[in-house]
């Protein structure tokens, strides 16, 4: 990486971020657009996407962002791999280390570095992680055609990892551990008229077996009502129990929340002038590939104005 002064950096490669590319490119802004850990963003773990507007019968999650790229690329948006390790926005330009000496210098930064997927946090959980467990329904699931498969979680999210394991697993058990759901309407009928999917609720998982054996056998389960504990055969378990921002490496210079999503005012503002957020890594309200790239949008115009108003 170059050590010239950027007028601005994009972390992420998901809507949010490909959406600023866009912007500022069209703004002539030459923005340096760095992938992240997880190019493409959630989207591009995505099947069908039904509910992007522009797509009456819908289109393929990794279509989708691979329009948005080349898109960004038509108007000279540059794109490099890597991962931000740390930064120095206290002082001006904006100092960005990627690790292995590579570093970037900017003069405005937009951060859509997004969230990742939540974990149980159990040992035997962290143990199988590819080989049994997994948070990517579209990554995994066809390695457990005509099995028994378990979703974890209440969320649309889980419904919709549940919705489509159906096409390979015999049988899709959604293991929540409310009585309650926070998915949608309109998710959780969907999931609960499948004929393949069944509901735990009240239930706990405390271990995954069989870490011996390097595969997913079963999960010890217990109800928090009763205290009642089982074993549940199967194949797979599918994570769907939310998301945590990608966010860390800015602690103690921006703002955040309790949960570490970026605080911002005026929609992408943060408290640091010159530095914007958008998309998943400060939205934990609505989460839609829509708005994402709203909130990406919106980024890429506050910083055109920011860089006109100090002289570029």
């Amino acid at each position: 990486m170059e050590n010239t002064v950027r007028d601005t950096v994009i972390l992420g490669t998901g809507c949010a971020g490909l959406t600023a590319a866009i912007y500022a490119g069209r703004a002539n802004l030459k923005p340096l657009v760095i992938e992240g850990h997880e190019p493409g963003g959630q989207l591009s773990l995505t099947t069908l996407v039904e509910n992007f507007p522009g797509f009456p019968e819908g289109i393929q999650g990794p279509e989708l962002i691979e329009n948005m790229r080349k898109q960004a690329q038509r108007f000279g948006a540059e794109f490099k791999p890597g991962h931000l390790v740390k930064a120095d926005l206290s002082t001006r330009p904006f100092t960005l280390d990627f690790g292995g000496g590579k570093v970037e210098k900017t003069r405005s930064l937009i951060i859509a570095s997004g969230a990742s997927a939540r974990w149980l946090g159990l040992p035997s959980e962290q143990a199988l992680i590819g080989h049994g467990v997994s948070s990517c329904a579209t990554c995994d699931g066809f390695f457990f055609k005509g099995k028994p498969i378990t979703v974890i979680g209440g969320g649309d999210s889980a419904m919709e990892e549940a919705l489509f394991l159906t096409r390979f697993a015999t049988k899709v058990t959604v293991i929540h551990r409310r009585d309650h759901f926070r998915a949608s309407k309109i998710m959780l009928d969907r999931a609960r008229m499948h004929e393949k999917i069944e509901f735990l609720t009240d239930t706990i998982v405390e271990e995954v077996n069989d870490v011996a054996a390097k595969e997913v056998t079963s999960l010890k389960l217990r109800n928090s009502k009763t205290g009642k504990v089982w074993d549940l055969p199967t194949s797979a378990m599918f994570l769907g129990i939310g998301h945590i921002p990608n966010a860390k490496m800015f602690h103690g210079q921006l703002d955040m929340d309790s949960d570490g999503y970026l605080k911002t005012h005026d929609f992408v503002q943060t408290k640091v002038e010159g530095v914007f957020a958008c998309g998943d890594v400060q939205d934990r309200r609505y989460r839609q590939a829509i708005t994402a790239s709203g909130s990406g949008c919106a980024a890429a115009i506050e910083v055109e104005k920011f860089l006109e108003e100090h002289g570029r």
